[in-house]
């Protein structure tokens, strides 16, 4: 067949990666039109393409149209340009970095919750897609944030509902045909474009020292002119904040979903929520003592990865389990498939956030779960989202709990990320415990207690 399997993975691509790796196993070579692709699928694999033999690999073509809106940034560059993009920007995710960063995910989960009314029915998949480009703005430009998210925010959604799947050989052909949606695309980069100039020549002009990647960048340009021209510049912030909120929204996002389904979850949850804090707001110091908080959006990523297939290209042969990849070959990798191996997961399809107890997470081989990646190219941002994962459900669970407005499985659309083809809608409910703990509170501090 002339297309191969083209038309399968174009009609659904998740349910094509599922079908070849229980029918192949570890290694599937796959045809799609004129391109050989190799699905590899055994933890030992996944960590040569992504740690010990790197530098076999490229993201080259991989990535196809995802370029058209994030230009040449540290998602979609390669080689001597990533390396440096990736120093330059490093500082601002590191560790200690991330106090900081954490009064500010609270403090705008608070202000998110304060604005729901129980009773009300809402698009959650939204909603947390509106709160982490909050997070994000504010985490890159610090006091110039609140503008550039407010316009921001639907340009960004346009975009990535535009992109399809990131692999598909004939994207680069696609984007040069005059097509509605290749036109519209091209037109919501424009307008990032132009958000973001405007948000750079303000700060010029103030010269604002702020703690943010955006001074932090900035400083790069001016200590060595000609490291990163102002295009380069747009691309690093178009796809931080890019990738710095919808990831994270959408793991959210289905994490409301599966915890409003399993009722036991959600009392353990609020459980440790209310012994730990409490009525007041959670702190980056929190963090660790709520681990099964963490345990439930690890799970909720392991079922749902937004980051649910990487593709490189091999630049030197390979082998993977005694199969050659020739240089040439797209090398895919999914968590979402892996993720679902009942060898590492027994009953793959099962929600039990206890699969991260200690024990049971070490049994595993490493990159049977990789949500962010790993490696050179792992996820620079990753103790940033696990920090707003935990933060952001703790502050919300204090307060409120989230029923399905419909009881079926939310349809996905796998594109650059996963995410609910048509949002996730639930019914909001004040919990009594919350308001109880809240109430006491107040009594305490009116008495001067």
């Amino acid at each position: 067949m002339l297309l191969g399997s083209l038309p399968e993975v174009r009609r659904d691509p998740l349910a094509f990666v599922l079908r070849v790796s229980a029918d192949y196993g570890d290694v599937v070579h796959i045809r799609l039109a004129t391109l050989r692709v190799f699905l590899l699928n055994h933890p030992d694999d996944i960590e040569q393409v992504l740690v010990s033999h790197h530098h076999r690999f490229i993201k080259g073509r991989s990535l196809g149209r995802a370029r058209r809106l994030f230009g040449n940034g540290l998602l979609t560059s390669d080689g001597d340009d990533h390396s440096r993009q990736r120093r330059l920007v490093q500082p601002a995710f590191h560790r200690l970095r991330l106090p900081a960063y954490g009064g500010v995910m609270a403090s705008l989960a608070r202000e998110q919750r304060e604005r729901w009314r129980a009773g009300e029915t809402i698009d959650i998949a939204r909603e947390m897609g509106h709160l982490t480009l909050a997070i994000a703005g504010r985490a890159l430009f610090g006091p110039d944030a609140g503008a550039l998210v407010d316009n921001a925010g639907e340009t960004l959604e346009t975009a990535t509902n535009l992109l399809e799947v990131a692999v598909l050989p004939l994207a680069p052909v696609v984007d040069l045909l005059p097509l509605p949606h290749v036109r519209r695309l091209r037109a919501a980069r424009r307008t990032l474009d132009r958000l973001l100039d405007d948000v750079i020549e303000r700060r010029r002009r103030d010269r604002t020292d702020a703690p943010d990647l955006l001074s932090m960048l900035l400083g790069a340009q001016d200590q060595a002119p000609g490291v990163m021209s102002d295009e380069q510049l747009r691309d690093e912030l178009t796809t931080i904040l890019l990738a710095g909120h919808e990831t994270t929204a959408n793991a959210l996002a289905f994490t409301w979903c599966l915890v409003a389904r399993h009722p036991r979850v959600e009392a353990r949850l609020h459980a440790e929520i209310d012994a730990v804090l409490g009525a007041r707001l959670p702190t980056a110091d929190d963090v660790a003592a709520l681990p099964y908080t963490r345990m439930v959006f690890a799970e909720s990523m392991r079922l749902y990865p937004p980051a649910w297939l990487l593709g490189r290209m091999a630049i030197e042969d390979h082998r993977a389990r005694g199969y050659l990849v020739p240089a040439g070959s797209l090398v895919v990798l999914s968590p979402w498939a892996v993720q679902r191996n009942s060898a590492y997961f027994p009953d793959p399809e099962r929600f039990d956030p206890d699969r991260w107890l200690p024990e049971q997470q070490a049994a595993r081989p490493r990159f049977s779960y990789f949500p962010f990646g790993g490696g050179g190219r792992g996820c620079m941002g990753e103790g940033f989202a696990w920090m707003e994962g935990v933060l952001v459900i703790a502050a919300l669970a204090q307060r409120w709990r989230f029923r399905l407005a419909d009881e079926s499985l939310p349809e996905l659309q796998p594109a650059i990320t996963l995410k609910p083809r048509r949002g996730i809608h639930v019914r909001v409910e004040e919990r009594l415990s919350s308001l109880v703990a809240a109430r006491g509170e107040e009594v305490r501090e009116q008495s001067g207690a």
